[in-house]
């Protein structure tokens, strides 16, 4: 049970807001030491995750595409598109992108979106446009929270979708495990149609949240361009 502290590292690591790289490192270090591992077993460890991880890979691709394209221009363009609907609120896009999110990962397509590829060029200027086509410029809190919402909306869409698709690695996981270790016989099609629900809930749930942050934001930034009646008074 000893090996289990490296969990408790993780847990301390995130509450005190270090590096998360950093912090599961050490984490994984210090698992591997208490479970024996050498250190060059734990280096080994290390390196054969990362090989067998094509996955780890694609941000060496990602991230130059992405900078090519916020440098010609396409944040600016996503708030040019966003200003063309008026009816559409920062929670209205923000609930409308958690919906696409998470049919997206229900079908099998959980790198078409993404934090990298959509979230900061695209969701998060649209979402910061919406807000400043009604109120103006954004004090830098509140562009904070509309970025936090946005990068929500991808988190939650993704993880609530994604066991949906019969193929993802968690529903294989499971059944593997399952059948293995208590001898049933449990087929995805079930852990996937019982996932729906799951969804239904988690979207409805979080949809409220972001549709009421259209109220959250109202309040804050209308309330703060009231001036105070006592100053006011004051100045008189």
């Amino acid at each position: 049970m000893i090996v289990l502290l490296g969990v408790l590292v993780v847990v301390i690591g995130f509450a005190t807001k270090r590096n998360p790289l950093l912090v599961v490192g050490v984490a994984g270090i210090a698992t591997g030491l208490l479970g024996g591992l050498s250190p060059g077993k734990v280096l080994a460890a290390f390196g054969n995750g990362f090989a067998g991880s094509r996955a780890v890979t694609i941000f060496a691709i990602t991230l130059p595409v992405i900078g090519l394209l916020e440098r010609y221009g396409l944040q600016e363009q996503a708030r040019n598109l966003i200003a063309r609907f008026a009816r559409l609120t920062t929670g209205r896009f923000l609930a409308l992108y958690l919906g696409l999110r998470q049919i997206g990962a229900a079908v099998g397509l959980t790198n078409v979106f993404g934090h990298a590829q959509t979230v900061r060029p695209l969701a998060v200027p649209m979402a910061e446009g919406a807000a400043e086509r009604k109120f103006g410029e954004l004090p830098e809190r509140t562009r904070e929270k509309v970025r936090s919402f946005s990068a929500s909306a991808d988190n939650v869409g993704l993880f609530f979708g994604e066991d949906v698709f019969l193929a993802v690695g968690s529903i294989l996981l499971i059944t593997g495990f399952v059948n293995t270790t208590y001898g049933t016989h449990l087929e995805p099609l079930q852990l996937a149609l019982w996932a729906i629900p799951t969804a239904v809930c988690a979207f409805v749930v979080h949809g409220w949240r972001l549709l009421r942050l259209d109220r959250q934001l109202e309040r804050e930034l209308l309330t703060a361009n009231v001036p105070d009646t006592a100053v006011v008074e004051a100045a008189k």
